[in-house]
Protein backbone atom coordinates (compact mmCIF):
# COMPACT_ATOMS: atom_id res chain seq x y z
CA UNK A 1 0.00 0.00 0.00
CA UNK A 2 1.84 3.33 -1.15
CA UNK A 3 2.45 5.11 1.94
CA UNK A 4 2.83 8.91 3.14
CA UNK A 5 5.85 9.70 1.26
CA UNK A 6 4.31 8.22 -1.61
CA UNK A 7 1.01 9.28 -1.41
CA UNK A 8 2.12 13.13 -0.48
CA UNK A 9 4.36 13.05 -4.19
CA UNK A 10 1.79 12.28 -5.55
CA UNK A 11 -0.53 14.45 -4.58
CA UNK A 12 2.04 17.48 -5.44
CA UNK A 13 2.25 15.92 -8.74
CA UNK A 14 -1.42 15.98 -9.38
CA UNK A 15 -1.94 19.30 -8.39
CA UNK A 16 0.49 20.99 -10.17
CA UNK A 17 -0.92 19.03 -13.50
CA UNK A 18 -4.89 19.49 -12.55
CA UNK A 19 -4.93 22.53 -9.80
CA UNK A 20 -7.71 24.76 -11.73
CA UNK A 21 -9.34 22.10 -13.33
CA UNK A 22 -12.96 22.90 -14.23
CA UNK A 23 -14.87 19.27 -13.11
CA UNK A 24 -17.25 18.60 -15.94
CA UNK A 25 -18.68 15.47 -14.74
CA UNK A 26 -17.68 12.52 -11.60
CA UNK A 27 -18.51 9.32 -12.98
CA UNK A 28 -19.18 5.94 -10.98
CA UNK A 29 -17.63 3.43 -12.74
CA UNK A 30 -17.93 0.36 -10.16
CA UNK A 31 -20.63 -0.07 -7.32
CA UNK A 32 -18.20 0.29 -4.44
CA UNK A 33 -16.66 2.97 -6.04
CA UNK A 34 -18.15 5.92 -3.87
CA UNK A 35 -18.54 5.61 -0.12
CA UNK A 36 -20.99 8.41 0.12
CA UNK A 37 -24.12 9.17 -0.64
CA UNK A 38 -24.76 12.98 0.39
CA UNK A 39 -23.36 15.28 -1.04
CA UNK A 40 -24.52 13.99 -4.56
CA UNK A 41 -21.42 13.88 -7.21
CA UNK A 42 -23.52 15.95 -9.38
CA UNK A 43 -23.41 19.32 -6.87
CA UNK A 44 -19.87 20.07 -7.72
CA UNK A 45 -20.36 20.10 -11.83
CA UNK A 46 -19.05 23.32 -13.05
CA UNK A 47 -16.89 24.22 -10.02
CA UNK A 48 -13.03 24.09 -9.67
CA UNK A 49 -10.30 22.31 -8.49
CA UNK A 50 -9.13 24.32 -5.80
CA UNK A 51 -6.17 21.79 -4.18
CA UNK A 52 -5.00 18.55 -4.45
CA UNK A 53 -3.40 17.69 -1.09
CA UNK A 54 -3.02 14.64 0.91
CA UNK A 55 -4.03 13.67 4.60
CA UNK A 56 -2.20 10.50 6.00
CA UNK A 57 -2.17 7.61 3.29
CA UNK A 58 -5.35 9.62 1.41
CA UNK A 59 -5.61 12.13 -1.32
CA UNK A 60 -7.76 14.61 -1.17
CA UNK A 61 -9.26 16.85 -3.71
CA UNK A 62 -10.36 20.34 -2.96
CA UNK A 63 -13.14 21.66 -4.69
CA UNK A 64 -14.32 25.39 -4.87
CA UNK A 65 -17.91 25.47 -4.65
CA UNK A 66 -20.09 27.26 -2.23
CA UNK A 67 -20.73 23.91 -0.11
CA UNK A 68 -16.75 23.54 0.12
CA UNK A 69 -16.76 19.71 -0.63
CA UNK A 70 -13.86 17.94 -0.26
CA UNK A 71 -13.18 14.43 -2.49
CA UNK A 72 -11.58 11.80 -0.43
CA UNK A 73 -9.47 8.92 -1.95
CA UNK A 74 -7.92 6.18 -0.69
CA UNK A 75 -6.38 4.00 -3.16
CA UNK A 76 -5.36 1.10 -0.52
CA UNK A 77 -2.97 -1.50 -1.82
CA UNK A 78 -4.46 -1.98 -5.33
CA UNK A 79 -5.83 1.63 -6.24
CA UNK A 80 -3.90 4.28 -8.73
CA UNK A 81 -4.81 7.43 -9.71
CA UNK A 82 -3.66 8.94 -12.66
CA UNK A 83 -4.47 10.87 -15.94
CA UNK A 84 -7.14 9.19 -18.14
CA UNK A 85 -6.26 9.87 -21.98
CA UNK A 86 -8.33 7.51 -23.77
CA UNK A 87 -11.56 8.45 -21.24
CA UNK A 88 -12.70 4.84 -22.80
CA UNK A 89 -16.61 3.88 -21.69
CA UNK A 90 -15.70 0.90 -19.95
CA UNK A 91 -11.90 1.59 -18.77
CA UNK A 92 -10.15 -1.78 -17.42
CA UNK A 93 -10.08 -1.67 -13.63
CA UNK A 94 -12.05 1.53 -13.57
CA UNK A 95 -13.93 2.61 -10.17
CA UNK A 96 -14.24 6.02 -10.45
CA UNK A 97 -12.99 9.04 -13.01
CA UNK A 98 -14.01 12.88 -12.70
CA UNK A 99 -13.91 14.20 -16.21
CA UNK A 100 -12.91 18.34 -16.95
CA UNK A 101 -14.38 20.88 -19.11
CA UNK A 102 -10.98 21.31 -21.08
CA UNK A 103 -11.34 17.23 -22.37
CA UNK A 104 -8.67 16.13 -19.67
CA UNK A 105 -9.65 13.63 -17.40
CA UNK A 106 -8.25 11.76 -13.92
CA UNK A 107 -9.04 8.11 -13.59
CA UNK A 108 -9.34 5.68 -10.55
CA UNK A 109 -8.31 2.35 -10.97
CA UNK A 110 -7.66 -0.71 -8.87
CA UNK A 111 -5.84 -3.98 -9.71
CA UNK A 112 -7.30 -7.69 -7.96
CA UNK A 113 -10.64 -7.96 -7.22
CA UNK A 114 -11.10 -7.04 -3.24
CA UNK A 115 -12.55 -3.46 -4.82
CA UNK A 116 -11.26 -1.37 -1.53
CA UNK A 117 -10.51 1.74 -2.95
CA UNK A 118 -12.77 4.41 -2.87
CA UNK A 119 -14.25 7.88 -3.06
CA UNK A 120 -15.87 9.73 -0.04
CA UNK A 121 -17.52 13.35 -1.16
CA UNK A 122 -17.63 15.28 1.92
CA UNK A 123 -19.47 18.81 2.78
CA UNK A 124 -17.11 20.86 4.96
CA UNK A 125 -14.16 19.93 7.14
CA UNK A 126 -13.37 16.50 5.33
CA UNK A 127 -11.38 15.24 8.71
CA UNK A 128 -14.58 15.74 10.72
CA UNK A 129 -16.45 12.40 9.29
CA UNK A 130 -15.07 9.15 7.77
CA UNK A 131 -12.81 8.18 6.76
CA UNK A 132 -10.26 10.72 8.24
CA UNK A 133 -12.00 11.37 11.65
CA UNK A 134 -9.76 10.30 14.34
CA UNK A 135 -6.46 9.75 11.76
CA UNK A 136 -3.85 10.40 13.99
CA UNK A 137 -0.90 13.12 13.11
CA UNK A 138 1.13 12.68 9.74
CA UNK A 139 3.80 11.06 10.61
CA UNK A 140 5.86 13.92 9.28
CA UNK A 141 4.42 16.48 11.25
CA UNK A 142 5.26 15.30 14.78
CA UNK A 143 7.83 16.52 17.09
CA UNK A 144 10.06 14.78 19.59
CA UNK A 145 7.82 15.64 22.13
CA UNK A 146 4.67 15.10 20.49
CA UNK A 147 6.01 11.82 20.01
CA UNK A 148 7.12 10.57 23.56
CA UNK A 149 3.29 11.70 24.44
CA UNK A 150 1.19 9.66 22.11
CA UNK A 151 4.06 6.32 22.88
CA UNK A 152 3.03 6.39 26.71
CA UNK A 153 -0.38 6.80 25.58
CA UNK A 154 -1.04 2.73 25.59
CA UNK A 155 0.75 -0.06 25.55
CA UNK A 156 1.54 -1.91 21.86
CA UNK A 157 4.21 -3.55 20.26
CA UNK A 158 5.69 -0.73 18.12
CA UNK A 159 6.12 -2.41 15.11
CA UNK A 160 2.00 -2.12 15.18
CA UNK A 161 1.86 0.88 16.96
CA UNK A 162 3.63 2.76 14.12
CA UNK A 163 1.22 1.06 12.05
CA UNK A 164 -1.60 2.16 13.96
CA UNK A 165 -3.17 4.79 11.95
CA UNK A 166 -4.97 6.46 14.52
CA UNK A 167 -1.92 6.69 16.36
CA UNK A 168 0.44 8.39 13.86
CA UNK A 169 -0.85 8.73 10.38
CA UNK A 170 0.87 7.64 7.49
CA UNK A 171 3.54 4.68 7.97
CA UNK A 172 2.81 1.44 6.38
CA UNK A 173 4.99 -1.70 6.85
CA UNK A 174 7.77 -0.62 5.14
CA UNK A 175 8.13 2.34 6.79
CA UNK A 176 7.75 0.91 10.01
CA UNK A 177 10.70 -1.84 9.68
CA UNK A 178 13.33 0.87 8.40
CA UNK A 179 12.40 3.29 10.44
CA UNK A 180 12.59 0.77 14.10
CA UNK A 181 15.55 -0.83 11.73
CA UNK A 182 17.12 3.04 11.77
CA UNK A 183 16.41 3.55 15.97
CA UNK A 184 18.09 0.06 16.59
CA UNK A 185 14.93 -0.90 18.36
CA UNK A 186 13.11 -4.08 18.38
CA UNK A 187 9.85 -4.64 16.81
CA UNK A 188 8.17 -6.30 19.58
CA UNK A 189 9.24 -3.51 21.78
CA UNK A 190 6.65 -2.44 23.89
CA UNK A 191 5.27 1.43 23.30
CA UNK A 192 5.28 2.95 26.64
CA UNK A 193 8.25 1.22 27.99
CA UNK A 194 10.51 3.20 25.37
CA UNK A 195 13.70 5.20 26.98
CA UNK A 196 13.80 8.94 26.48
CA UNK A 197 16.75 7.92 24.23
CA UNK A 198 14.95 5.57 22.64
CA UNK A 199 12.55 8.04 21.41
CA UNK A 200 14.55 10.32 20.47
CA UNK A 201 16.25 7.69 17.83
CA UNK A 202 12.60 6.55 16.93
CA UNK A 203 11.93 10.38 15.95
CA UNK A 204 15.24 10.89 14.12
CA UNK A 205 14.92 7.37 12.41
CA UNK A 206 11.17 8.17 11.16
CA UNK A 207 12.32 11.67 10.11
CA UNK A 208 15.56 10.47 8.11
CA UNK A 209 13.00 7.73 6.50
CA UNK A 210 10.28 9.66 5.70
CA UNK A 211 12.79 12.48 3.92
CA UNK A 212 14.60 9.54 2.06
CA UNK A 213 11.52 7.97 0.88
CA UNK A 214 9.86 11.52 -0.21
CA UNK A 215 12.85 12.38 -1.84
CA UNK A 216 12.70 9.23 -3.98
CA UNK A 217 9.36 9.74 -4.76
CA UNK A 218 9.73 13.17 -6.07
CA UNK A 219 12.11 11.70 -8.88
CA UNK A 220 9.32 9.39 -10.62
CA UNK A 221 6.48 10.66 -12.55
CA UNK A 222 4.33 8.04 -10.75
CA UNK A 223 3.60 6.20 -7.49
CA UNK A 224 6.66 3.89 -8.09
CA UNK A 225 6.46 0.10 -7.28
CA UNK A 226 7.32 -1.27 -3.67
CA UNK A 227 10.08 -2.96 -4.52
CA UNK A 228 11.49 0.35 -6.07
CA UNK A 229 11.14 1.93 -2.68
CA UNK A 230 14.61 2.56 -0.81
CA UNK A 231 14.86 -0.07 2.18
CA UNK A 232 17.87 -1.57 3.97
CA UNK A 233 15.54 -4.26 5.66
CA UNK A 234 12.61 -4.35 4.44
CA UNK A 235 12.94 -5.90 0.61
CA UNK A 236 16.36 -7.39 1.80
CA UNK A 237 15.34 -10.55 3.81
CA UNK A 238 18.10 -13.01 4.06
CA UNK A 239 20.69 -10.59 2.75
CA UNK A 240 23.56 -9.17 4.57
CA UNK A 241 22.57 -5.96 6.58
CA UNK A 242 23.72 -2.71 4.99
CA UNK A 243 24.95 -1.50 8.66
CA UNK A 244 26.35 -4.87 10.53
CA UNK A 245 26.30 -7.64 8.21
CA UNK A 246 24.71 -9.80 9.91
CA UNK A 247 21.62 -11.80 7.85
CA UNK A 248 18.01 -9.70 7.45
CA UNK A 249 15.06 -12.27 9.39
CA UNK A 250 11.53 -11.72 9.08
CA UNK A 251 8.33 -12.70 11.53
CA UNK A 252 5.94 -14.17 9.24
CA UNK A 253 2.58 -13.60 9.55
CA UNK A 254 -0.76 -14.02 7.32
CA UNK A 255 -0.91 -10.80 5.72
CA UNK A 256 2.24 -8.64 6.65
CA UNK A 257 6.11 -9.60 7.41
CA UNK A 258 8.18 -7.95 9.69
CA UNK A 259 11.87 -7.73 8.75
CA UNK A 260 14.55 -6.85 11.04
CA UNK A 261 17.97 -7.08 11.69
CA UNK A 262 19.05 -9.35 14.98
CA UNK A 263 22.51 -7.55 15.61
CA UNK A 264 20.94 -4.04 15.36
CA UNK A 265 17.55 -4.49 16.67
CA UNK A 266 17.69 -7.11 18.94
CA UNK A 267 20.99 -7.84 20.89
CA UNK A 268 21.03 -10.67 18.39
CA UNK A 269 18.20 -12.49 19.43
CA UNK A 270 15.65 -13.87 17.03
CA UNK A 271 12.02 -13.08 17.15
CA UNK A 272 9.68 -15.52 17.31
CA UNK A 273 7.44 -16.11 14.17
CA UNK A 274 3.94 -15.91 15.94
CA UNK A 275 2.00 -12.67 17.02
CA UNK A 276 1.90 -14.33 20.79
CA UNK A 277 5.39 -15.57 21.73
CA UNK A 278 7.76 -13.54 23.29
CA UNK A 279 11.64 -13.76 21.94
CA UNK A 280 12.87 -17.07 21.22
CA UNK A 281 15.55 -18.29 23.96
Amino acid sequence: MPELPEIKAHSERLHASHGGAVIEQFRVLHPSALKTFDPRPDHVVGSAVSRIRHRGKHILIDVDSPESVTFVVHLMQGGRLRSDRKRAPRPRRGMARWEFADGRALLLTEAGTEHRAGVWLVRGDPESVAPLAGLGPDADTISREELATILDGEAERVHGFLRNQKRIAGIGRLLANEILHGAGISPFAISTKLSDEQVARLHTAMKHALDRALAHERGLSDIGRSSGRPSNVHHRIGQPCLVCADTILAVEYRRYTIAYCPRCQTNGRRLADNTTSKFLK
